[in-house]
């Protein structure tokens, strides 16, 4: 067992996307949204124990969800759990637990998850994360996790990548969401592959990319790092968040550094980032319709129908729908429309009632 591999597992956005199944007090990575009987970051969390220590899995997460992490990870020591005072994206998230290992350990390696995605054969996903943590202990590497396309999907990033006799490429460019010409003429390319959103580096080398590309969000955390795990800790980190950008891990450093590099996957990923990969991702009967829950479907396909055990869902006439039933709203609209899920939550907020329903 590697006790210098740390991973950091980041649970701590709320879901909107999967609204009004995730909700502000409890997102989609604390459900069980793959009806598996298992929520989402358990999952996680188990799929990462055979690379590292127990005690070396970290779980960052939002303040107010700090009690839904203790409920359904009790395994997991409080000084696991890294608090976020404010959303402020993954490089901030990021910045926050690569501090903290080093502060522990300088010559870790450090992993850093998503909560919510799907994995299958996990052996060979566990078998590519190993490799990149062997390149990454050099701390001159950063690395994130490419997987073989199988369609071309508009909801993903892509990566292209320089040919070589490495399973490890170099990364070339970065492409967020192209439009569906592009992503089929990525696909026939053959340098291309989806961003998974997982990344893997040595903290000394990710510490040294924000020094170079996030400045002052790194002079920010050094400052108080010798405040770590002290009961100044949660005072200083509110402050530290409270004056930094909102910016992805993507955007701050991964598409400026010019060492970065993808760790080819060649196994079964979904980000689960919405009701259309969710419906994919799911068993479905002989009308590919993913039902859970009490429904009579006539002449409806390609949907998915959820709804609690004491309420029948009746649909007819219907493709390509979301038809839910969950605790004060009910919703029925095209499945595939991903961008109107924001809209709805925003024009929720803008409701005086709105909070009831978010």
């Amino acid at each position: 067992m590697d006790q210098n591999l740390y991973v950091v597992i980041m649970a701590g956005g709320i879901g909107t996307r999967f609204w009004p199944y995730s909700r502000n007090a409890k997102p989609k990575q604390f459900l069980d949204v793959l009806n598996s009987g298992k929520t989402l970051v358990q999952s996680t969390y188990e799929r990462y124990l055979p690379l590292c220590p127990p005690e070396n899995i970290l779980i960052v997460t939002h303040e107010e969800h700090s009690d839904l992490v203790r409920e359904q990870l009790p395994m997991v020591k409080p000084d696991q759990i890294i608090l976020e005072p404010m959303r402020k994206n993954t490089a901030t998230c990021i910045a926050y637990a690569a501090n903290r290992i080093f502060a522990r350990n300088p010559e870790a390696v450090m992993i850093a998850s998503p909560s919510d995605h799907l994995i299958l054969n996990e052996k060979e996903f566990l078998t590519t994360l190993q490799k990149a943590a062997d390149q990454a202990r050099a701390q001159d590497k950063l690395i994130t996790l490419g997987i073989t396309p199988t369609r071309p999907e508009t909801g993903y990033g892509y990566i292209q990548f320089l040919e070589g006799k490495s399973s490890l490429k170099k990364v070339k460019t970065f492409t967020e969401k192209p439009a569906l010409a592009l992503a089929k003429t990525f696909i026939e390319s053959g340098d291309f592959v989806w961003n998974s959103g997982i990344f893997v580096w040595g903290v000394r080398a990710i510490l040294k990319s924000f020094g170079q590309y996030l400045p002052e969000l790194a002079e920010a955390f050094e400052e108080i790092r010798p405040s770590f795990f002290t009961p100044d800790e949660r005072a200083l980190v509110a402050q530290v968040y409270a004056q930094t950008k909102n910016i992805s891990i993507d955007y701050g450093v991964m598409e400026k550094a010019d060492n970065v590099y993808v760790a080819l996957g060649n196994f079964t990923w979904s980000d689960l980032g919405s009701w259309a990969s969710l419906h994919e991702a799911s068993a479905r009967n002989a009308d590919n319709n993913m039902i859970n829950g009490q429904a009579l479907t006539y002449d409806t396909r390609n949907s998915l129908i959820l709804g609690p055990p004491d309420k029948l869902v009746v649909t007819q006439g219907l493709n390509g729908y979301l038809v839910g039933v969950f605790d004060n709203v009910v919703i029925i609209c095209e499945k595939d429309k991903e961008d109107m899920f924001r809209r709805y939550v925003n024009d929720l907020k803008a409701r005086p009632d709105g909070t009831n329903y978010l």
